[in-house]
């Protein structure tokens, strides 16, 4: 067994490390520094309600438009307990079940920094929650990304008070159930603590950290494909020279440029005579379009890692500062912005892939058409290049911005919103379209290199041959090919790509 992760305010969390968390499931534990940090927080606000009875937003009145409207303390808790239930309004297909954790985790994080006044009690149950894989059903649409996703995280939340659904070990069960199994109570909402749970981007960073991990795979996945595809096509090696980046030196282009070169290092394929004298951008501009989203990709990957650390409930408690302060953290305008940049980076990864597939089956260089030794009789990989072509058309569609909409909402006190669970979904979509767009060109690649034998490629790329060819066989007459493409994705989704 893993050991424990200790959830520290005191710790900045990378993607990497939080990768490795999520992928060595490890148990997590507050940090002793995290829970003094919330046991001073939550003695703090009620202190503070003890003494005065001025209001404070969603703790002492309504929510949203109500914000005027004085809540009597008789009432605090029953106000909170509402809140949850009137807002798990979640709508469409559930969260995967992989994301729902993870919104478990980046809840109990954002709430370990201190400034939220909930209970100790109320961050462990979402870590045993967590640890357990007691996971809530929650619902991808409702959120308007702007108050937080707040339907989202009210799903999310209400099995905690043995309201709502959850999965547990493959069975759909009532929150009250999985509390009863365990002999847990469940938890009465105190001042705050609803609008802490409910208040946040967990839905949304969920999505993005999900996404932006599966992307920087893509983009690794992208660069040897694409290097595959070069030597299967009889693509030149000079786009690739180090001086030409030299002089238009992006930071993605440069990196993907020595990768590509890394690449091909001991291939025999790029030491024989050259018949063309340029090759299409599809192969000739791969280290600027490749390069182009690997700097997106970082941009994102920083929004991201920034917001995995931060506080985006509302209002924020500063003991130390005796203050309560109501703001806007919780919108979700730079995940918006940067889901919505993901998503296009990432699209174009698969346009340019198609447009290789394409290449590979067009006939060209000596290669057969179809890439099938009696194309007439079998039509080979004809059909899969249609279908890379609809999924990056729609691609290209999901990748209209969701950033740039709003729609007023609560009587015009929310009157502009992000739509980031809008582009969080959306980008997901974006990348598992694009996973299947880079199988097929994967497909095409190692196809088209049968018949440039027995010249081979580099020992790096013949390896990445190999290990595909356990999964996907050699095509020498027409079968059945959805089985094999579907291989091919899983295969781009999770080979450790060199």
């Amino acid at each position: 067994m893993p050991a424990d992760y200790t959830l520290s305010p005191a710790t900045h969390l990378t993607l990497s490390s939080l990768h490795q968390l999520l992928t060595d499931n490890a148990r997590v534990v507050l940090a002793a520094d995290a829970q003094e940090r919330i046991l001073a927080c939550h003695r703090y606000l009620h202190n503070r309600l003890e003494q005065s009875d001025a209001p404070v937003y969603g703790i002492n009145t309504g929510f949203g438009a109500l914000c005027n409207t004085s809540i009597a303390p008789a009432e605090r808790e029953q106000l909170q307990v509402n809140l949850m239930m009137s807002h798990a309004c979640g709508t469409g297909e559930t969260v995967p079940l992989e994301l729902v954790k993870l919104m478990l985790l980046l809840k109990a994080r954002s709430l370990s920094y201190g400034h939220s006044g909930v209970q100790l009690s109320t961050v462990q149950r979402l870590l045993d929650f967590y640890n357990r894989d007691i996971l809530p059903v929650v619902y991808q649409q409702g959120s308007l990304g702007a108050s937080g996703d707040l339907a989202p995280l009210a799903h999310l939340c209400l099995p905690l008070l043995g309201l709502g659904q959850v999965q547990y070990q493959g069975y759909d069960l009532a929150a009250t159930d999985v509390l009863h199994l365990f002999s847990w109570q469940p938890l009465r909402l105190e001042a705050k603590e609803g609008l802490a749970l409910l208040n946040g981007t967990q839905f949304m960073l969920a999505y993005g950290v999900h996404c932006t991990l599966r992307a920087q795979r893509l983009s690794r996945a992208a660069d040897v494909i694409g290097a595959l595809s070069l030597e299967a096509f009889d693509g030149r090696p000079e786009p690739f020279d180090e001086r030409l980046h030299q002089i238009r030196p992006h930071a993605g282009q440069l990196t993907a440029a020595a990768h590509l070169r890394e690449l091909l290092t001991g291939s025999e394929l790029q030491k024989q005579p050259k018949t063309a004298v340029q090759d299409p951008y599809s192969f000739r501009c791969l280290p600027q379009v490749h390069g182009a989203s690997r700097d997106a990709l970082t941009y994102v990957a920083q929004v991201m890692e920034t917001e995995v650390n931060a506080v985006t409930d509302n209002p924020n408690i500063f003991p130390a500062g005796d203050a309560i302060l109501s703001g806007g953290n919780f919108h979700g305008q730079p995940l918006a912005l940067a889901l919505d940049f993901m998503a296009i980076a990432v699209a174009e990864l698969g346009s340019i892939s198609e447009r290789r597939t394409y290449q590979l089956v067009s006939g060209q260089r000596g290669l057969p058409p179809f890439l099938v030794a009696e194309p007439g009789l079998n039509s080979g990989f004809m059909i899969p290049q249609y279908t890379a072509a609809g999924i990056v058309s729609q691609s290209k569609q999901l990748c209209t911005p969701a950033s740039v909409d709003s729609i007023v909402s609560s009587n015009g006190q929310e009157d502009h919103v992000s739509m980031g669970a809008n582009a969080a979904t959306k980008a997901l979509r974006v990348v598992q379209n694009t996973e299947q767009v880079l199988g097929i060109e994967l497909m095409n690649a190692v196809q088209a290199l049968e018949f440039r034998r027995p010249a081979r490629t580099s020992p790096q790329l013949e390896q990445v041959v190999t290990d595909f060819r356990q999964r996907v066989s050699f095509v020498s007459q027409d079968r059945i090919l959805y089985p094999d493409m579907h291989a091919a994705a899983a295969f781009v989704r999770t080979y450790e790509w060199p």
